[in-house]
Parts: structure tokens; sequence; C-alpha cells
């Protein structure tokens, strides 16, 4: 027990003056004769003894009653058990993502949340609040009132990693509460790492009542037909009771196809069959789960020819010819003394054929064709210079040619996932009639393998850079060196390193990815594109980072939209292309949830404890008010002596 006031415990020398009161009376017995004394006598030793314990009951209550008024101005207290945190800084991290959609009991967890934390949050107490998309520092509940009550949900998924690291940032000299209000889905425990040893860590980690949920996960094209396209739509199930989904396809806010499908597996693909026009709209699926990836958002431009050029020997292009159709490309080849490089930027694809040495004028130009959104496909020579070559990759990323090795390989690994064959093949397949070569360079790089051969060792690598990529082979393909022309692969594989998404592919961003988008269209100095809503001309517009490239405009849309939807992207009023962009699809899964990620830190069952528990732990026990009783209590004990003890 401690004291607030322990001055106040000098004045228990007062406790000295009942005591002399008590020993030393002033008072004294007379003495009276009386001729019969028998029964007087006994009587005045009745009285006597009586006296004597009531005068000690006085003493007693008097002392305890002056030993508790001197203790109750003295304030005495118990230590609160966490009270070396009492001047901790209050930090709340509610979680504000898509999968807080979800139903509690008590309705969305988000909404909850939110009311949970405008009853039981002290008025009094100053926090900092962070979300996905909003911070509040140094607030009070009242403060930030109405900015809860409009709380909208992020279309940035919950990462405690990066919000710890805004807290982190804060220098203080306290140390800090933390409160974490997440669902938890799709919670890492590498992300807890940033809490510090010193902060004091809440969870409140509502639950789902059910973990059902449909996604439309993905859309592309499949198939290409002479005047129809074939869609695909992947469809993720999570949990049970996935009969029967509706799923609707609408081209402008018009519906252009519907079916019911049910999903008896975690996924499903279904098919949709357009025509070759312009298409700017979505699919959607209705479920009694999460809303927010009911919807994919997506458009496809009107097939456009991809121009092509390859550059070497004209004996040596043959395949290409074949492959590159008039009807959709338009197809040259030059020589490295016939190239117009003027040519190059119009380009959507280039490939370098057996080129014993690229020039670097070459080089350069082909560098910046890349960063503009073009194609390179190189094709070694068994005469290349490796030098050269370095010279020439090393200006797309980390792929380096040794020397050239005699020994015949077999091309036995075909990378299904890669974006150039993610639609060529149905389902992987292992009878497959794999090409070999005689010779080839040893590749060292840390590029993506798209094939490779039976020693695993790369026989085509790719080089992305989000607008584009560069396809490297590790050998020559003639047909001296290699039966690859005469493989089922060479046809799908230059097919698609010849195409430009922006001309022939589905164009749909996720919101929050960063990622890039060349268009064409001149701009002036002064001029710039801006991104606009199609449904709604205010409603999510936004400029985005943009760098002209001659005729060309590169976009970078960072954190924008905020909403998902069909876009358009202008010059002044002029419409350029069409474009969509969807939510991140990674907080789908409801059942993702790692129940013991959490458990290194207090876990509580409501945001109510959560408050309660720390005023509780971080508030000393007063007890001067028993005191303060326990005085009238002793009053109360002495008048009640003085009235009955005779």
């Amino acid at each position: 027990m401690q004291f607030k006031h322990p001055e106040f415990l000098y004045f228990l020398f007062l406790l000295v003056i009942p005591i002399l009161v008590h020993l030393f009376q002033l008072r004294k017995f007379k003495k009276e004769l009386f001729t019969n004394v028998k029964f007087l006598k006994e009587l005045a030793i009745q009285t006597r003894k009586s006296s004597k314990i009531k005068k000690y009951l006085l003493l007693a209550t008097r002392l305890l009653l002056l030993t508790a008024l001197i203790f109750a101005f003295a304030q005495p207290f118990f230590k609160a058990n966490d009270s070396q945190n009492a001047t901790n800084e209050m930090y709340v991290i509610l979680d504000n993502s898509f999968s807080m959609q979800a139903k509690g009991k008590k309705g969305e967890l988000l909404k909850r949340a939110v009311q949970d934390l405008l009853e039981h949050t002290p008025e009094n107490v100053n926090f900092s609040l962070l979300t996905n998309s909003d911070n509040y520092y140094n607030s009070t509940i009242k403060t930030i009132q109405s900015d809860l009550q409009t709380m909208q949900y992020s279309a940035t998924p919950f990462q405690i990693d990066n919000l710890l690291a805004k807290i982190n940032a804060r220098k203080s000299a306290f140390n800090k509460d933390i409160i974490v209000i997440t669902d938890a889905v799709g919670l890492k425990s590498n992300q807890l790492k940033s809490f510090k040893k010193e902060d004091n860590v809440l969870f409140y980690i509502p639950e789902a009542e059910q973990q059902n949920n449909i996604s439309v996960d993905s859309v592309f094209i499949s198939q290409t037909l002479d005047n129809f396209y074939e869609i695909s739509v992947k469809i993720d199930a999570f949990g049970d009771n996935n009969k029967d989904i509706p799923v609707a396809l609408y081209n402008r806010n018009k519906l252009v196809a519907k079916t019911v499908v049910s999903i008896d597996g975690q996924s499903k693909t279904i098919n949709f069959t357009l025509p070759k026009e312009n298409f700017h709209g979505y699919v959607s699926v209705s479920d009694n789960g999460l809303e927010y990836d009911n919807t994919y958002y997506f458009s496809v431009t009107k097939p456009e020819k991809n121009n092509v050029i390859s550059i070497g020997a004209a004996e040596k292009q043959g395949f290409l010819s074949k492959i590159y159709t008039e009807d959709e490309f338009n197809y040259t080849n030059y020589t490295l003394s016939t190239l117009d490089y003027n040519s190059i930027d119009k380009q959507d694809a280039i490939v370098l054929n057996e080129l014993t040495d690229i020039p670097q004028a070459l080089q350069t130009t082909l560098k910046s064709f890349v960063e503009k959104g073009g194609n390179v496909v190189f094709i070694p020579s068994p005469e290349s210079n490796v030098a050269n070559i370095n010279t020439f990759l090393a200006g797309f990323g980390s792929i380096q040619f040794k020397s050239l090795v005699n020994a015949e390989k077999v091309v036995s690994k075909i990378n299904f996932s890669h974006p150039l064959f993610q639609s060529v093949f149905e389902k992987k397949v292992d009878n497959f009639q794999y090409p070999n070569t005689k010779s080839s360079f040893d590749v060292a790089s840390n590029a993506s393998i798209v094939l490779a051969n039976n020693d695993q060792s790369p026989f085509l690598s790719s080089l992305q850079n989000g607008v584009a990529s560069v396809f490297v082979f590790s050998a020559p393909i003639n047909k001296a060196n290699s039966n690859f022309q005469n493989s089922p692969l060479i046809v799908p594989t230059f097919y698609n390193m010849a195409q430009n998404s922006q001309k022939t592919g589905v164009q749909s961003y996720i919101i929050g990815k960063n990622q890039w988008s060349i268009v064409e269209t001149l701009l002036s100095k002064d001029e710039i594109v801006s991104v606009k809503n199609s449904q709604d001309s205010q409603k999510g517009n936004f400029i985005p980072v943009q760098q002209i490239l001659n005729n060309k405009v590169k976009l970078s849309f960072n954190d924008n939209p905020n909403l998902a939807g069909n876009f358009g992207i202008y010059n002044a009023s002029t419409l350029v292309n069409d474009i969509s962009f969807n939510y991140d699809r990674s907080e789908s899964n409801l059942s993702a949830v790692s129940e013991n990620v959490a458990a290194d830190f207090k876990k509580l069952n409501d945001i109510e404890t959560i408050f309660d528990t720390i005023q509780t732990d971080r508030t000393d026990s007063q007890i001067w008010k028993w005191f303060v009783l326990l005085t009238l209590l002793f009053l109360v004990i002495e008048v009640l002596i003085q009235k009955f003890v005779k």
C-alpha cells in the first residue's frame, strides 16, 4: 500500500491525546457513609466494572476513528499492475479491407467494429487510428466520429506490416498501446515481426458466421476465330454449397449472355463466344458471400493487325512468314543493311534471328523500343559474339550467355502458367512430342523460364518490364541445329510472342498493383491524358502518372482508381482507349484465417473489454474512501457505546 500524501501520517502522534485522557481521569470518587451499606457496596463494585469496560471501548473506538481519519487524508492506494505503461500512446489499427464485408453475429464485421469503437472508446482518450486507406493522428473519438460513420471498404488488402511501419516512423519517448482489429484473413506471422517488445499489443479478431464465397478470379481470351473470339471466365469457390451459381455477361451495361453453373471443386472456367468487336463491360455472379469480388470488369479492343519485323538473313526467316500471316500480321523481313530504323517504333514485335553481331545503334534503339511496350525475340547464331550478346541483354535484365556447348538436349519442360502458354493448353500434357537441339549456349539467368531442357537449363526465357517482354532462346532454331520448327510448340510460341496485349488482349488492371499501360496518342508539351469512369464522369476520375514516348504515352496508375469499374483513357475530350480496373482478389478466401497467428499477443473477445482492460490495468486502486467510511462507522459506534453501554 502506498500513500498519495504521506505527510499526513505525522498526525498519528495525535493518538496520544485520547490515551492520555483515558489514563489520567480528573474526576475522583467521593465516599459517602450510610447506615446499611451492604447492598450499596455491591452495587458500587458493579458500576465500577461496567464503567471500566465502557472506557476501554470508547478509547479503542476513538483511536480507530482518529487513525482512519488520518489515513483518509493521506489517501492510500494500491499500485496498478501495469502502471509503468500509464503514459503509453494509443494506436488503433482497423482493418477495412473487403474481407471485413463478411457477416458476423451482429452484421458486417467492419460496420460492427466501427459501432463498437463509437460506443466504447472513452471520450477523453487521445489516440491515433490507422486503416488501409486513411490515417487519423492524435484524435479523439468525437473528432473522427463522422469519418468512422462514413468509412468505406478499401481496395488495398490488409498489410499490417505497412501500417506498423507508419507507427514506428513516428518517434516518441513513450511506449505504445497498439489495438489491432482485423479478421486475420491472409495475415501472416512474418508480418507481425515489426511489433516492438516494449509495446502493449492487443488483438480483437471478429469471426464471420459463414465462410462460403464465390469470386470471379479472372477473364482472358482463350481462342481467336475468324469472326469471333472465345473468352474464358475463371470462377473460384470457397466453402460449401456452391451449386447453381448465376453468371451474367454485360457489354456497356447491356446483358449479352447468362448461364447457371455448378462448381464441384475449388474453381471452374466457363467460356463465352463473342463477335470480334470492341467489348467494354463486366461479368458478374450472385452469391451470399462477399460482394466486392462478384463483378469483374474488362475491356477488349477489336483486334488489329500486329506489326512484326524480323532482322536477319532472308533464307532463315521462312518459318516466320508462315506464322505471321497477312490476315493477322503486317510482317516484313530486313537484313541489317536494309533495316529502316525509323520503322522500329511502329512495330509491336521484333525478331532478331541469328545475328552474329548487334550494332550499338540497334541495341540503343531496341532498348527504347521495349520501354515503349514492344516485344523483342532474340535467337542466337552459332557464330554470335558472346560479349556482344551479353552487352545487349544486360539492358533488359539479369541474363548472360556463356560458351556454345555441342551436346544434344531435349526441350522437355513447359511452363504452363507463363502468360505465353496460359491459354494454349487446356490441361498439362506429359506425352508431348518435345523438340531437341544439337548445340546450345550455357546461360546464367534469373529470368523466368518458359521452356526448359531435360537438364533444367533454359531453352526459352523471358524478361518482363510490365509493358513488354524480351524473349531469349539459348540455341539456334534453324533446321540444321534443331527440329523446333517442326514442333507443335513453334506456332503458339511465336504467335503469342508477337501479340500486343494493348491491341488483342483483355484490358483489365488490378487496383494497387502499380501496373503500366502504353497508349498510342500524340500529345503536345502541355497536354495530358486522363482516366474517366465510363458510367459516371464525376466518379473515380484521375490523372495517371505519364511519360510521353514520341507517338505513345506510358501510363502508371499507382493506387488509382478508388473504385473498380470500366474507364476510358481520354486525350482532352477524345477517347483514346477503353480500360478496366478490378479489386485485388487476395481476400476472397474467408477460410484463410490463421487462428494462431496472434498467439504471442493478448487476444480479447470484444472492443469494450479492450478499453476496460487497459483502464483497469493502468488505474491505481484508491482506498481512501474506505477509510472515510470507517471513520463514520467508528463515530456511529462511539455514539452507540455512549448511549447503550452502562
